[in-house]
């Protein structure tokens, strides 16, 4: 099942950049202290591989990748 929405809850990052490595299209990091950020919340679909692996490869697990309709949440 595809995904709908990505969110990355800030109060768990632990600024490692991984995300940023994994989907820079979707994922960065704000310059002042290194905290991850989404750049779209809804990624196009032939980027969702890489938001996935990214989601699986954060640390903190500090991804979550909201899926529709059902509303589940994996990840984080």
């Amino acid at each position: 099942m595809a995904f709908a929405r990505v969110h990355l809850d800030e109060s768990k990052c632990v600024t490692s950049g991984q995300c940023v490595l994994t989907a820079p299209e979707v994922f960065d990091q704000r310059e002042e202290d290194g905290v991850g950020i989404v750049l779209t919340d809804s990624p196009a679909p032939e980027l969702r591989d890489k938001v996935q692996e990214a989601a699986a490869g954060c640390p903190a697990a500090a991804i979550r990748l909201v899926h529709q309709p059902a509303g589940r949440v994996v990840g984080g």
